[in-house]
């Protein structure tokens, strides 16, 4: 099993820059896909972006490409999301979460394991 642990949120002005983290312990990082979720208050969970063992492979919500970007560095047993360009609508919480195995998903059903999250604020 994983443990995930997010941090990196905070309170930014739209158009501002974000970098979340998501620190990864338990295993080794590379059986896993992970993917970034956000949740705002009210609202269902949404997929955010994906990213695949090594990396190879990236998926994002299409609200977001080209402003986020979703990265990985299993030395470090750590996933990355870069947030530039940032706009109110992208105030949640937001989740960093994890699979075993190669198959991307964008339920977030298909995710074992999910950290505390991390709240972004973006204000106008």
């Amino acid at each position: 099993q994983v443990q995930l642990a997010e941090s990196g949120g905070g309170l930014v002005q739209a158009g501002g820059s974000l970098r979340l983290s998501c620190a990864a312990s338990g295993g080794s990082f590379s059986g896993y896909t992970a993917g970034w979720f956000r949740q705002a208050p009210g609202k269902a969970r949404e997929f955010v972006a994906a990213i695949t063992q090594w990396g190879g492979s990236t998926y994002y919500l299409d609200s977001v490409k080209g402003r986020f970007t979703i990265s990985r560095d299993n030395a470090k047993n750590t996933v990355y999301l870069q947030m530039n360009s940032l706009k109110p609508e992208d105030t949640a919480r937001y989740y960093c979460a994890a699979r075993s195995g190669a198959l991307v998903f964008r339920r977030g059903s298909e995710y074992a394991y999910w950290g505390q999250g991390t709240q972004v604020t973006v204000s106008s």
